[in-house]
């Protein structure tokens, strides 16, 4: 199921879009923290596996294993595998968090595609988006969300299904005075 009806796709976008996660992450330290680290200087990958705990800024990412790979043009691809891997990023300006879950996840750093694979799940407050394949471009703005194989033995197997909470209206305290018109003095 592609997504670009706007509300679908706005509501989505504010539920998992990086680019709405905290802006000073990106310029922050990445930390890793692992049972054990295989670098491969010559294939410029490495591979941390053991309890991987990843932050940076906001961002926090656990997964039971973790590879980097960097290409030439020092571009990453990052793949996270876990029971389940989990993520949690605050949003930019404002005081929420984006949390996920999958069994594994991919993310491409030159084309800004996020990939969650089995049972992904994101949650913004109450909104959450699950199935079992969840796609994110970011530079298009395009997410793919599908569920699991019809022979899935899970429960909604083939399904998507998507929460979105509805604003909560402003209490009668917080609405905003009547307006009193005056007359045009012309008009009389």
């Amino acid at each position: 199921m592609k997504l670009t009806h706007p509300l679908i796709a706005a509501a989505l976008a504010a539920l998992i879009l990086p680019a709405a996660a905290e802006r000073a992450d990106r310029e922050k330290e990445i930390v890793v923290g692992a049972d054990r680290l295989t670098a491969d200087d010559n294939n410029k990958t490495s591979t941390f596996e053991g309890a991987v705990v990843i932050t940076q800024g906001t961002m926090r990412m656990t997964a039971n294993k973790v590879t980097v790979r960097e290409d030439k043009d020092r571009h990453k691809f990052y793949v996270a595998n876990g029971a389940p891997v989990t993520f949690r990023q605050k949003r930019d300006n404002v005081d929420e968090w984006i949390e996920g879950f999958a069994e594994r996840a991919e993310f491409d750093d030159r084309n800004d595609v996020l990939k969650l694979y089995s049972r992904a799940r994101v949650k913004r407050n109450n909104d959450e988006l699950t199935g079992d394949f969840i796609s994110y471009d970011m530079k298009k703005e395009v997410a793919e969300v599908t569920g699991a194989p019809a022979n899935a033995k899970t429960p909604n197997a083939g399904r998507v299904k998507v929460i979105i909470t509805p604003p909560k209206k402003a209490a009668e305290s917080e609405k905003a005075p009547a307006l009193n018109l005056k007359p045009d003095p012309g008009s009389q």
